[in-house]
């Protein structure tokens, strides 16, 4: 999992903090298709993939790992641990980008990725009921 692999490399204070959203891969993908299709004021901001594909890590402003409570996901707070979105490397070791900053916005709104998340696992129960 991304998040479970906090170590972070070394950012030399460069960058913008930011919070870590992890979430399952599939679910994850989902979600950046519902953003990317939305409005454009419900951009999706950079996304990490672990190396293993298990999971997507979006970056959201700090302060988001506080109030966040989307089963199935967790939001790990990085102040203070040095994770900053400093391109072009990924923040987190053992990743990478799937969504590299300067191709998105700087951070996702937390709500907006909450309702993607939320469509995202409809969409995928309604496929896996079909079956």
């Amino acid at each position: 999992m991304v998040e479970a692999r906090m170590e972070t490399r070394q950012s030399e204070g460069r960058g913008d903090p930011c919070d870590l959203v992890t979430v399952p891969a599939r679910q994850g993908l989902e979600a950046v298709d519902i953003l990317r299709r939305g409005a454009p004021a419900e951009a999706v901001g950079p996304v990490l993939h672990d190396d293993n594909c298990d999971t997507l890590g979006f970056l959201v402003p700090p302060g988001t790992a506080s109030a966040w409570d989307v089963p199935g996901s967790t939001c790990t707070r990085t102040d203070g641990r040095g994770v900053r979105l400093a391109p072009p490397e990924p923040p987190v070791e053992g990743s990478d980008w799937l969504l590299p900053p300067g191709e998105a916005e700087l951070a996702t709104d937390p709500a907006v990725l909450r309702a993607a998340l939320g469509e995202a696992a409809r969409l995928i129960e309604a496929a896996d009921n079909c079956r």
